[in-house]
């Protein structure tokens, strides 16, 4: 299992490096990316929540076909709709807002062996691309939100971060 950086850890704040060497390490980190996002009850993990600053993320939606690695993914398209959709994330554990994002896109990436491709994504899929790839370029979903919320979702993970502590103090 791998540590799940929360917000507040700056490596959540920064753009992340092209991943240029596919090798047996990576290979190894991608199946510990989908254990540590399965025990977290987490339907995406991108590289930065575990403390490394390169591109890529992992997804599984718990549907057929839908997990996925994702190597240097570029958002290509999008769909002129947008849908809010409740979000939540494992690097603000216990927080949802909705969010407004396109319900379609297309995405170029590459596999664990460096190999391009493109997938089209909608519904849960679509939104958990979205979702990953924003904390590729040091963004998370309270990001996307107005001011005013964004204000209140970050003073809540405070008050929450402070209860924690003192909980974790008392025992």
């Amino acid at each position: 299992m791998l540590d799940i950086y929360k917000l507040g850890d700056d490596v959540l704040r920064e753009p992340c490096a092209r991943v240029a060497k596919f090798d047996n390490a990576l290979a190894m980190l991608t199946d510990a990316m989908f254990e540590t996002m399965i025990e977290a009850d987490g339907v995406g993990l991108a590289a930065p929540q575990v403390g490394i600053s390169q591109r890529f993320f992992v997804v599984d939606t718990r549907r057929e076909g839908e997990r996925i690695a994702f190597f240097n993914p570029e958002i290509i398209e999008t769909s002129d709709d947008n849908v809010p959709y409740e979000e939540g994330c494992l690097s603000i554990p216990g927080l949802y807002h909705d969010v407004m994002r396109p319900s379609r896109v297309t995405v170029q990436a590459q596999d664990i062996n460096g190999k391009s491709f493109t997938l089209q994504a909608s519904g849960l899929l679509a939104r958990v691309i979205q979702h990953e790839n924003d904390h590729l370029d040091g963004k998370l979903f309270i990001d996307r939100l107005d001011d005013k919320e964004k204000e209140k979702m970050t003073a809540l993970w405070q008050k929450k971060q402070k209860k924690d502590q003192k909980k974790r103090k008392n025992k």
